[in-house]
């Protein structure tokens, strides 16, 4: 009777404890799933941060590649040239004669007597040359003329003693003939051995050098013993050269499009950048009267006094021509692009599209250029255009530094 009781309490017992676990059971239940949720928000969440950070990037690059695909470029407006302008341009002072002195004789340098910066007058001594080869064949020469000398006097004897000798029909007219022809060519022996003489003393005389002209020593190329050639072989450089200071020659050469505005008797204004403030007056003396084909300028020279000698010969200077420039448009030099077809201005539209302009250049001044074809007043020039601008490339002006206008091409 007791054994199915003790059955019975203890299915209750078990019924007790299930009843037990489940809520237990639940609530862990709940709280995986909750777990479960809150790491897929939190894995939700770091996908969404990094879709957003990578349009945000993606944004980002793209602005970055349109601001740095943008040109930025600063311009200039030409300016007129006036319609008295002047063009300046470069030139080299010479000597009104300069005169290089190479040896007739070929020698050895015995002593030279004026040294550089050395004012000469004309005949003056400058060196002297020991000739001893040319002295060998002035003596031989005049052994040679001595022998013929003699010669011509056996000879005369001999045609006056046929010419008695034939008046008494002693001879005939055939050996007269053959004596006059002897006595004929010892003149002549005589003459040329003569001639030989005077060349050779003539040339002996060379070892004087001598000044051929009034002025100043340039150069001096030889010391004592030095080997000299007669003409310019040898070494191939001159003894001496001599300058005359006072007046100076300028040499310009005119571009084409001012040509016909020199003339002969035309003041010019030269000066020289070590003489700050201080200009010399030139003329005109004489043009080429015709263009260069290669480089399409005209040559002109310019006589310039230099009585107080500040000028030196050989000086760079740059010579100012009055010249109608009227129409002609003035830019910087750093503005000019150079392109197979042609020398180009790149000018800024109003929609900030560049347009590459083909121009004639009138004069070439260094830092400015004038244009006198294919640019307006109005236009917008780029300064410093980089050589891979292009027409319709998209641009965007700023305004330019102090001094751009002046900055030499190809700097930042």
């Amino acid at each position: 009777m007791n054994e199915p009781h003790h059955h019975s309490s203890l299915d209750i017992s078990v019924s007790g404890e299930q009843g037990l676990d489940l809520p237990a059971r639940a609530q862990a239940g709940r709280r995986a799933r909750l777990a479960v949720i809150v790491v897929a928000l939190l894995l939700a969440a770091g996908a969404a941060r990094t879709i957003v950070s990578n349009v945000l990037n993606a944004h980002h690059l793209a602005d970055v590649t349109s601001q740095n695909a943008k040109q930025y470029v600063s311009v200039v407006q030409p300016t007129p040239a006036g319609a008295d302008g002047r063009i300046v341009l470069p030139g080299t002072l010479r000597g009104y004669v300069e005169a290089p002195i190479y040896s007739r004789a070929t020698g050895y340098v015995l002593k030279w007597y004026a040294d550089i910066g050395a004012h000469v007058q004309q005949g003056q001594l400058l060196a002297d040359i020991d000739t001893p080869e040319i002295d060998q064949e002035l003596a031989q020469a005049q052994a040679q003329r001595d022998q013929s000398a003699s010669t011509l006097a056996l000879a005369k004897t001999s045609f006056d003693r046929a010419q008695q000798l034939r008046q008494r029909d002693a001879v005939s007219q055939q050996e007269l003939d053959d004596r006059q022809g002897a006595y004929n060519q010892d003149v002549a022996n005589l003459a040329a051995a003569d001639a030989n003489v005077r060349r050779l003393q003539q040339t002996r005389s060379f070892q004087h050098i001598v000044a051929p002209i009034t002025g100043v020593i340039t150069q001096r190329n030889v010391d004592i013993g030095d080997l000299v050639n007669a003409g310019n072989g040898g070494a191939g450089r001159a003894l001496f050269a001599i300058a005359q200071s006072d007046p100076l020659r300028l040499y310009l050469d005119v571009p084409q499009t001012y040509a016909p505005q020199v003339a002969v008797g035309q003041h010019v204004s030269v000066s020289e950048q070590e003489l700050p403030g201080v200009t010399f007056d030139g003329t005109v003396t004489r043009t080429a009267q015709a263009i260069n084909v290669a480089t399409r300028t005209l040559q002109v020279e310019i006589a310039l006094p230099n009585h107080d000698g500040k000028l030196l010969p050989g000086a760079y200077v740059q010579a100012a021509l009055q010249t109608d420039s009227h129409g002609l448009l003035t830019v910087p030099g750093n503005t000019l692009l150079f392109r197979s077809e042609g020398p180009r201005l790149a000018v800024v539209d109003a929609q900030g599209k560049i347009k590459l302009k083909p121009v004639e250049i009138a004069q070439d001044q260094g830092q400015t250029l004038e244009i006198s074809r294919g640019l307006d007043a109005g236009d917008r020039v780029v300064l410093n255009p980089s050589d891979s601008i292009a027409d319709g490339d998209s641009v965007v002006v700023v305004a330019p530094q102090k001094g751009a206008a002046s900055t030499p091409r190809g700097t930042t």
